[in-house]
């Protein structure tokens, strides 16, 4: 289904409801899928097509790769052919779609943090219209996001400062929120939202691992917070 559907514009991991578009994040999944059905159909000595889901799959790349990334933005877009950042595009590195300290995803990074963080450098999922009304907050699971991609880009020291002034929003039962008020902090969206204790989880993973390659200080600081977490 992938290797017959994955050329065809869609509405993205957000929904969006103006038209279909060719989604930076939707490319990558489809690549994702063809990827780890590949490994498994190896792995497991499963029947599969497997010079067509590789020939596809490193097609997909090569696609995302040529109409992903806006040269003059300096960043994977939200959209083929568009300038409108978006947080989506943190999950590149993380699904293995291209290293995290490949030049074109550090200046991705940067153009997000640059403008598309509030003053506390959380992230928002976009700043552009989408057919919706209304405001929305910056996105807890995103901002985990850019804790990740700092961590596995040897950026410890910003990846674990951001990833303590998010623990501060954990409220009175230790829970996330799906999104915070860049305002007045407070929670806004989905509550409890598991997607975001899933990233929460992963980026306290991320970091120690990051904290374990650069020797630079001992790890019981996140992984007691992690454990506080779990047990609350």
């Amino acid at each position: 289904y992938v290797c017959a559907h994955w050329h065809e514009p869609d509405s993205g991991i957000w929904e969006v409801r103006d038209a279909s578009r060719h989604f930076v994040y939707s490319k990558v999944m489809c690549w994702v899928a063809l990827d780890r059905g590949i490994r498994a159909a190896q792995h497991l000595h499963l029947e599969a097509d497997l010079p067509r889901w590789c020939r596809v799959r490193d097609q997909i790349r090569a696609d995302v790769l040529t109409h992903g990334y806006h040269t003059t933005t300096g960043a994977f877009t939200q959209s083929y052919g568009d300038t409108t950042l978006d947080a989506s595009t943190l999950l590149l590195p993380l699904v293995g779609f291209i290293p995290p300290d490949d030049p074109r995803m550090r200046s991705t990074v940067e153009r997000i943090m640059e403008q598309l963080t509030d003053e506390n450098g959380f992230v928002f999922r976009y700043l552009a219209e989408d057919g919706l009304s209304g405001s929305e907050g910056t996105f807890t699971i995103c901002t985990f996001w850019l804790v990740d991609n700092l961590a596995m880009q040897g950026r410890v020291a910003e990846a674990r400062s951001l990833f303590e002034r998010l623990l501060t929003y954990g409220g009175r039962l230790g829970l996330f929120s799906e999104e915070i008020d860049s305002h007045d902090g407070g929670a806004m969206g989905n509550y409890p939202q598991a997607f975001t204790h899933i990233a929460f989880i992963n980026s306290a993973i991320n970091l120690q691992k990051a904290t374990w390659r650069l020797n630079e200080r001992s790890t019981e600081p996140i992984m007691a917070a992690i454990t506080i977490k779990l047990q609350e």
